[in-house]
């Protein structure tokens, strides 16, 4: 029997507005991104001279920053799957199965999504330099994406509570219906994870080789599944907030390093201007950290930087500080433990809001 209160007209209206206001910034924010894209797909370039040309980057750091990428991403998707089916016990068990069916399904298809994206870029190689360009700056754009989900994803409310509330919804029917949308909700828990990791990764992929970041994705791979045997298998506590902190650190380093590659790339191109600094960066920081000796590439770096940390304090002071400055309850709570199997709150097993 529900036993919950109908929800206010005025309060579903103003949900729907807000939903709808939402899905509209996402669909502009995308027609920028595309059409960002499709101008430099068609620009024109200036002579790339080959002595300005930076060498590869270190193979340790391709490494590195695959490593880290598929890790953060398959940290988050352990904590969401955990999430959404902590309360699967009792005469609910059984229906564990089709939530991970879909989850498996959901790798699969990144995997699939892998060469898809190969094939586009394949399709794609007759614009040369400008490739490397394109893809350098969509990864920016996705890296960005992911730490905007890590200022809020450390108060992850929507997100999860979205698959709580279709999760109870499906415990409450049957039937060949409710098996597929419990698929579903497996499918959705991961992959859009897996997704993004695909984005990231081709741009690496483009300039240093499949080599270097597929044993990075390997080591990502294997220390996710390490972090799933102890939440699933051994039901150890983690100390997943500091684990999500962390590595949102590290995720911040590797835009600013991948940011600087790509405004290199920019000039080369002739798409931005490019002035020296009067004295000589050591080759090994444009390896191993795409710091070159130029004002524009170093700036933009240093901007980037800023973005990130100042992120941050904003959704803290947004979300924590300035609520309880005015004696209001905070509007998301850290996660400070790991997953329980506890089926009540909207947030369960991880308040990570």
């Amino acid at each position: 029997m529900n036993t919950r209160a109908p929800v206010p007209a005025s309060v579903a209206a103003k949900a729907d507005g807000t939903n709808r206001s939402r899905t509209a910034w996402w669909l502009l924010a995308l027609a920028v991104v595309a059409g960002a894209v499709y101008l430099m797909a068609t620009a024109t370039t200036g002579p790339v001279d080959p002595t300005e040309v930076a060498g590869p980057q270190s193979r340790t750091t391709v490494v590195f920053n695959s490593a880290i990428i598929v890790f953060r991403e398959g940290l988050e998707a352990v904590l969401i799957f955990a999430a959404v089916t902590a309360s699967f016990v009792g005469a609910n068990q059984g229906r564990r199965r089709p939530v991970v069916l879909g989850a498996a399904c959901a790798f699969g298809f990144a995997v699939v999504t892998w060469f898809v994206v190969q094939a586009v870029l394949d399709a794609a190689s007759s614009l040369g330099p400008k490739l490397e360009a394109i893809t350098g700056f969509i990864a920016v754009v996705v890296l960005l994406l992911i730490l905007n989900w890590f200022v809020h994803k450390v108060y992850w409310t929507t997100w999860i509570s979205r698959h709580h509330k279709q999760r109870r919804k499906l415990l409450a029917t049957s039937g060949m219906g409710a098996t597929v949308g419990l698929v579903a909700l497996g499918f959705t828990s991961v992959y859009r994870e897996g997704f993004e990791v695909v984005l990231f990764l081709q741009n690496l992929q483009l300039k240093s080789g499949t080599s270097a970041v597929l044993e990075g994705l390997g080591i990502g791979l294997a220390a996710t599944a390490i972090v799933g045997v102890i939440t699933f298998w051994l039901h150890h506590k983690l100390p997943y907030k500091r684990m999500l902190i962390v590595t949102g650190g590290l995720v911040g380093v590797v835009l600013v390093v991948m940011i600087g590659g790509t405004a290199l790339s920019f000039q080369e191109l002739g798409w931005i201007p490019r002035h020296d600094l009067p004295f000589t960066v050591p080759d090994w920081l444009g390896a191993w950290f795409e710091i070159y000796g130029t004002y524009e590439t170093i700036g933009i770096q240093l901007l980037a930087a800023a973005f990130v940390i100042g992120s941050y304090y904003l959704a803290e002071y947004l979300k924590v500080t300035r609520p309880k400055a005015r004696g209001q309850e905070p509007t998301a709570v850290r996660a400070t433990a790991a997953p329980v199997e506890d089926a009540a709150p909207a947030l369960s097993a991880l308040e990570l809001a």
